[in-house]
């Protein structure tokens, strides 16, 4: 099957605001290269982490410059997508550096564009004792408290070495206790509904609006054997969810994040915890807000880089 690749050059601040348009005309799911993450995940690595990088990584990279890229099937009206994104970045250029601003379009068949990507993707140990192994690369493990959770993204989102998805890693890590039912709002590869399963969670519904992300997911979690604890559904949480949930997670971004805040208590058991990420720092005072206004009481924020995550739960 060929792809056509969307890469779009922009810069860190107008990342947020560009994903939501995409969003906003049917694009949920997005890569985003940043070579910023690639030095920030070496400076953060563990000792018994993979100990180098390909430097060819770096090479020529202008270290403002962020690319998202887009991948639509070839058959898809995607001459029609461009001139939407286009107009997209025309509007948020008037209140936000774009950067380059620029839209570049190639095609590629799907294993090439597997492949290609895989050199940035190693074993790397988040939080206490969370470690993500590609599918594809060795890992033996020294310490019997380690949860490895092995993962093959795909064409979805979530990898684990972004900050937004290493910082729910980290909250889910420490909010679910065993027993919980978890609820996973725009799955992507299904690493967080995977790491809640692992983790304890006796249930685990993921719910994403993309068909591949679904199918990228479903994948995983027979990969990592949790089949029997997580469900994994094409749609909108309200949509496919008649249930209350202990934690409900969603790594995506401030303006949907403020939309959730509205509804979530209906999905949470009274001592539930909503952990959010995907929030860039310049709009955490907006959802802060959000929270408040809707009865949530944020209990504990924690920073990287560009990026925010939370933990909230129901005002007492």
């Amino acid at each position: 099957m060929k792809w056509i690749r969307l890469t779009i050059s922009t810069k860190s601040e107008a990342v947020e605001a560009i994903s939501y348009a995409l969003t906003n005309i049917g694009i949920p799911t997005i890569e985003i290269d940043d070579p910023n993450d690639i030095t920030m995940t070496m400076e953060k690595k563990n000792k018994t982490d993979w100990d180098y990088i390909d430097e060819e990584l770096l090479k020529s990279k202008d270290m403002n410059e962020v690319l998202i890229k887009v991948y639509l099937p070839e058959d898809a009206p995607y001459e029609e997508k461009i001139i939407q994104i286009q107009n997209s970045l025309n509007h948020i250029k008037q209140f936000l550096d774009v950067g380059k601003g620029t839209v570049q379009t190639d095609v590629l068949h799907e294993e090439e564009w597997a492949n290609s990507w895989k050199k940035y993707y190693k074993p790397i140990k988040i939080g206490k004792n969370i470690v993500i192994k590609p599918s594809w690369e060795e890992y033996t493990s020294t310490d019997e408290r380690e949860i490895i959770i092995e993962m093959d993204p795909g064409m979805a989102f979530g990898t684990g070495t972004h900050e937004t998805t290493a910082m729910c890693l980290e909250l889910l890590e420490k909010y679910i206790t065993k027993g919980n039912i978890v609820f996973d709002i725009g799955c992507g590869s299904g690493i967080l509904g995977i790491a809640s399963a692992k983790l304890g969670a006796s249930s685990v519904i993921g719910v994403d609006l993309d068909a591949n992300a679904v199918k990228v997911a479903k994948n995983n979690v027979n990969s990592n054997h949790v089949e029997h604890i997580m469900k994994v559904y094409e749609g909108n949480l309200l949509d496919v969810v008649n249930e209350k949930a202990d934690i409900v997670v969603a790594n995506i971004i401030a303006d949907v994040i403020i939309e959730l805040s509205e509804s979530v208590l209906d999905f949470l058991n009274p001592k539930g915890f909503f952990i959010a990420s995907g929030i860039i720092k310049e709009r955490l005072q907006d959802v802060q807000e959000a929270m408040t206004k809707n009865r949530l009481d944020i209990v504990e924020i924690f920073e990287e880089g560009s990026w925010c995550a939370l933990a909230a739960k129901m005002k007492e």
